[in-house]
């Protein structure tokens, strides 16, 4: 029974009669005890009966039970986690002998002492929750809402919390009861703004698995952490970075898990369903046009790229869906569909991605995307006012060299400054208040001005500049194309045997030159040609097919031997094909320099819109998807993947809006034209592979190494100073250990990997959904054991870092100066077909020929423009192996892991600089060469042609 304990009758006190009430003194609630006992209201017909009341001297007394007829006992507790307090009461006993009825004789009387002790069995625990300062965001909401919210945060009620317990209480088997209180802002510090509060949390509670919380504001605010003290693991964190939603928005509360990381077996009890329920939250229901605030990710095909209700002339073929044009998934927006055309998404200005997806609006963090958005939406406009005739070329080399010089003056805009200010590297301002746009001379450039004329660099670039990925062993010949004969002509090449080895006469015949693995080639011959009689029917352009060879020299260079431009049957013509060589002669000089121009403008259309958008960019959305949808925040593998996946919705968003679209850069800049993306879909259908794009096995199938167990890094390149591949390989050799250790903690056999729900549904997600178009392939790796799992997770890691650094930071080195790299050639080379006098024309003057045959003015400076941006690392880029993720350093075997990454990383920079200066490396050292860097993992901020970021963030 409850009862307080009698004590010693020497420590007996004189007390008044008051009732003992069990229990909060003044309250009623439910959990109050009944009352022990009062002053008599029945008869008494017992002879001896002992009757007491206390005083009490304390409010909120909680008596001290016994599960015996014993008193309880007192304990005196230091200060802690209990709250004791002592309550000394007396109570006077009276002895009472009832003869009758109606007869009381008082005796003998005791006074007893009593001591109520009351213990709080709680604990205190002070949450601080950390909110970044935003443009756009809460902090700058004005109006009768701003006020309101000023109110609620002096009322201290900004944000309502629920701290949950990770574990069901063990009695009843349900979820414990939440600890709620709201926080109320206690201090601004830079950029943030602090809120606290104080929970009095049961001794009973366990350890905090997860918080919900709900904004208050009218604006959403962006959730950095929150961090819990008092607690026995104490500090314990949640790592937020999220957009928190205002509730008059959304009611729906969010939840933020704690940085520990679990597998779906091991979630502690009491967030199972919590884990289970936030995903299907992310996955939403497929219905509606998605809202700014949403965190939905579900799919979609390409069918946004158009804008047909605007002109039928931009309606574009949808990508994705069709075997005629399969293509990866892109996150779904809900747009409706096109008045014009049914097939086709409405274009809108602000394009929906998943609100923690998209990072432009925090304040003091510079992020890249709001410079490109700057380019494309204000500089390129201004140019096209600037310069009036798009089809206007350089009329001399001059020209060019005064972009750089004199640059471009721009129209005044309204606010003068803004271009200035956003993108200070570009734009200058004068002293007439006028806006100048005058380019930086790109370190090629700078060293060595006739760096683009040379072969020997043209060559050079094919291992060690911005596309890498397209240089390919010679294994067959003769050359031969795969293309169907009754559309497209003869397959038979016009390279002929005795044209090779003319070249390399004195070093091989042509039969031991491949045998030697001495042949290489940049082949767009069948990719190209089905599109030659499309692109050529585009006003400005024009396209060949095209196949260069290049031989090894004993220096370990390549040595240019010979470019085949291919045209197929058009217009009642039979198809054209010429080989042109390096000549000794100044007309086959000439037409050497122009059939290289187009060469590079076909390299540079496939560096694009494949290397770069496809193989990176646009395969990795379904894997973010895919993580977000299948893969809890808990999950490890999430928090492995999640540094690599940040902002690439948003920059791929922003390609659909004005990069890739019907109209924009590509299509109006770009060889292919508006067929762009259609033969990025062919690409795609013919090329990619999940298994291939590895870097091992990506060099394999190019011929460029084969497997050896006894050399470095298990394979033997065939040109052993490749700059790429070397670097490459080790940067690759370092993720893959990284992933292994990471694996192998959390999966310690098979059986782990094979019944981990989440994970299973990711890798089929990924095939099936994302990649839907080739879920049949029979290349799709297994996911049966932790190799598996380590091989997928390392080739995802390398195309999102290693891949899209090396093919995404040199763009302004190595085409910031056009002339090296044309995205475009608008003329025919003059022995296609020629009539007298433009055959004429072309012997009189041929550099116009060659300036002719480069991009406009316009196309030119809007390229350079966004190269300059694309390059750019901004001063908040996070690079790989620079900052440990919170998640990790909450594991310690991780965290030493994770130091261990970032040591090889370390060293991987010393490497490169050592093999930047051995002068034996011809590949990376000489008179005027730029060193190959792209694969450094650390940059400075700026276009450094550096620094390999976690993630595809531009």
């Amino acid at each position: 029974m409850l009862k307080p304990r009698l004590l010693h009758q020497s420590q007996s006190l004189r007390l008044q009669y008051k009732p003992f009430i069990h229990g909060s003194s003044g309250s009623s609630t439910a959990n109050s005890l009944p009352v022990w006992s009062i002053r008599p209201s029945f008869s008494n017909k017992n002879n001896h009966l002992r009757v007491g009341s206390i005083k009490n001297h304390s409010n909120n007394i909680e008596a001290v039970s016994s599960n015996n007829n014993t008193t309880s006992s007192i304990t005196t507790r230091s200060p802690g986690p209990t709250t004791t307090t002592t309550t000394t009461t007396t109570t006077e006993v009276t002895e009472v002998v009832t003869e009758n009825e109606d007869a009381v004789v008082e005796k003998d009387v005791e006074i007893v002492t009593t001591k109520e002790v009351v213990t709080e069995k709680f604990i205190s625990v002070k949450a601080t929750i950390t909110v970044t300062l935003t443009v756009g965001g809460f902090l700058t909401n004005m109006g009768l809402t701003r006020g309101l919210d000023d109110i609620k945060d002096l009322l201290g009620q900004t944000l309502f919390m629920e701290l949950l317990s990770a574990h069901l209480d063990p009695k009843t088997g349900l979820e414990k009861e939440p600890v709620t209180g709201f926080a109320h802002r206690s201090h601004r510090e830079q950029g943030e703004i602090i809120y606290e509060t104080d929970f009095k949390v049961p001794l009973d509670f366990g350890e905090v698995g997860a918080v919900l919380i709900e904004n208050e504001h009218h604006k959403e605010m962006f959730l950095k952490d929150i961090v819990l003290d008092g607690l026995p693991n104490s500090p314990v964190r949640l790592s937020c970075n999220s957009w928190l939603h205002s509730k008059y928005d959304n009611p729906a509360k969010r939840i933020f898990f704690t940085n520990k990381s679990y597998l779906p077996s091991q979630t502690p009890s009491a967030m199972v369903r919590l884990r289970e329920e936030e995903l299907v939250t992310l996955r939403g229901n497929g219905q509606g046009e998605r809202k700014r605030f949403e965190r939905i990710y579900d799919y979609d095909v390409y069918n946004d790229l158009g804008n047909p209700d605007s002109s039928l002339k931009l309606t574009r073929t949808v990508l994705g869906g069709s075997e005629e044009f399969p293509y990866p998934r892109r996150c779904r927006t809900g747009r409706p569909m096109s008045e014009a055309d049914k097939y086709s998404e409405k274009r809108s200005s602000n394009v929906y991605v998943p609100r923690d997806e998209a990072f432009s609006e925090i304040k003091q963090l510079q992020f890249s995307a709001k410079t490109v958005y700057a380019v494309l939406h204000a500089i390129v406009p201004s140019l096209e006012t600037a310069i009036a005739d798009t089809d206007l070329g350089f009329p001399l080399f001059t020209s060019i060299d005064s972009l750089y010089s004199e640059g471009i003056s721009l129209p005044p805009i309204k606010e003068q400054g803004v271009l200035q200010s956003i993108l200070p590297r570009l734009v200058n301002a004068l002293a007439s208040g006028d806006d100048v746009l005058r380019f930086v001379p790109p370190e090629t450039m700078n060293r060595d001005k006739f760096f683009w004329f040379r072969d020997e660099e043209f060559a050079r670039q094919t291992l060690a500049g911005l596309n890498p990925y397209s240089i390919k062993l010679v294994t067959e010949w003769p050359l031969k194309s795969e293309l169907d004969p009754d559309v497209y002509g003869p397959p038979e090449s016009a390279i002929t045997s005795e044209m090779i080895e003319q070249e390399i006469k004195g070093f091989a015949t042509i039969k031991e030159a491949i045998r030697e693995k001495k042949l290489y080639i940049l082949d767009y011959h069948d990719l190209f040609l089905p599109y030659v009689s499309k692109v050529r029917e585009i006003e400005g352009t024009t396209l060949y097919g095209s196949r260069t060879l290049f031989f090894l020299t004993p220096e370990g260079t390549l040595r240019p031997l010979v470019i085949e431009l291919t045209r197929p049957p058009i217009d009642g013509k039979p198809q054209w094909k010429q080989a042109f060589q390096p000549s000794w002669n100044a007309t086959g000089v000439w037409l050497w320099r122009i059939a290289k121009a187009h060469v590079l403008a076909h390299d540079s259309g496939y560096h694009q819109l494949v290397t770069h958008w496809l193989r990176t960019h646009c395969v990795t959305e379904p894997y973010i998807i895919a993580t977000n949808r299948q893969l809890s925040v808990m999950h490890p593998i999430y928090r492995l993947l999640h540094p690599h996946f940040r902002y690439t919705m948003e920059i791929n968003a922003l390609a659909r809006e004005a990069l890739i679209n019907a109209g924009g850069i590509i299509e109006t800049s770009f060889s292919p034209g508006k067929y762009s993306m259609e033969l990025c879909s062919i690409a795609y259908a013919k090329e990619w592979r999940f298994d291939q794009e590895a870097l091992p096995a990506d060099l394999i199938r190019r011929g460029m190494a084969v497997e050896d167990p006894t050399a470095p890094h298990g394979l033997r390149l065939s040109i052993q100073d490749y700059p790429f591949a070397n670097d490459g390989l080790l940067l690759w050799d370092a993720i893959k250990q990284w992933v292994t250790d990471y694996v192998n903690h959390y999966y310690a056999d098979s059986t782990l990997i094979q019944t981990d729900p989440e994970l299973q549904e990711w890798w089929t997600e990924i095939r099936t959904v994302g990649h839907g178009d080739k879920k049949d392939e029979p290349w799709w790796p297994n996911l049966n054991t932790p190799q598996d799992l380590i091989d997928i997770i390392t080739t995802i890691v390398w195309v999102t870092s290693g891949h899209h650094a090396a093919v995404n930071f040199g763009q302004y080195v190595y085409a910031g100066y056009f002339p090296n790299r044309p995205t475009i050639a608008r003329t025919n080379v003059p022995t296609e077909d020629p009539d007298n006098e433009a055959w004429e024309m072309f012997l009189k003057k041929p550099e116009n020929a060659l300036l002719q045959c480069f991009p406009s003015q316009i196309q030119a400076t809007s390229v350079m423009a966004v190269l300059d941006i694309l390059s750019c690392h901004s001063p908040d880029e996070e690079y790989m192996g620079e900052k440990m993720e919170e998640a990790w350093d909450e594991d310690e075997v991780i965290k030493a892991a994770f130091e261990r990454f970032k040591g090889r990383l370390i060293m991987l920079e010393g490497i490169i600089d050592d093999r930047n200066a051995n002068f034996e490396l011809k590949n990376r050292n000489g008179a005027g060469v730029v060193p190959y860097e792209l694969l450094k993992p650390f940059s400075e901020p700026g276009v450094t042609g550096k620094g390999v970021p976690y993630s595809i963030s531009i």
